[in-house]
């Protein structure tokens, strides 16, 4: 049986092979773990207008607010194409470093995150991804 971050981590995987990336050919997978052992996917989705873009985080949170999820992230694994750039370990972009830090922040965590490269699991908290973030408790 699997560890949970391996398990995490090919959750993600195999939600890269179901991103819709006719543009940039560049298929992105995300896996969002909650505490009571819940994966939820994501993968990215591209619009031939680009900035309608959703990346495969942001589908991942949509998906778990759609189910009622409020808090209760435990741990987020972001994977890229194995056969494309220089097979670094891929991190969220800013957009998805705060939509990330919206659902964690309703639940008072500091998920960790692990960006997936071709050699390399890189494991950062989200805190040390968006330091300083804005989030519900500044709208109080």
């Amino acid at each position: 049986m699997s560890d949970p971050k391996t398990t995490l981590i090919e959750a993600a995987h195999a939600a890269a092979e179901d991103a819709y990336a006719p543009y940039s050919d560049y298929q992105v997978g995300a896996a969002l773990l909650f505490d009571d052992g819940a994966i939820i996917v994501g993968s990215n989705v591209e619009n031939a207008s680009y900035g309608l873009t959703l990346c495969a985080e942001t589908v991942a949170v949509a998906r778990a607010f759609g189910e009622g999820r409020r808090g209760g992230l435990k741990a987020v694994a972001v994977v890229g194409p194995k056969d494309k750039g220089d097979g670094a370990p891929i991190t969220p972009c800013g957009r998805c470093r705060q939509t990330l830090n919206e659902i964690a922040g309703l639940g008072g965590t500091d998920p960790t995150i692990y960006c997936v490269g071709n050699k390399e699991v890189r494991e950062v908290t989200l805190s040390q991804l968006l330091p300083h973030a804005f989030g519900p408790d500044h709208l109080a």
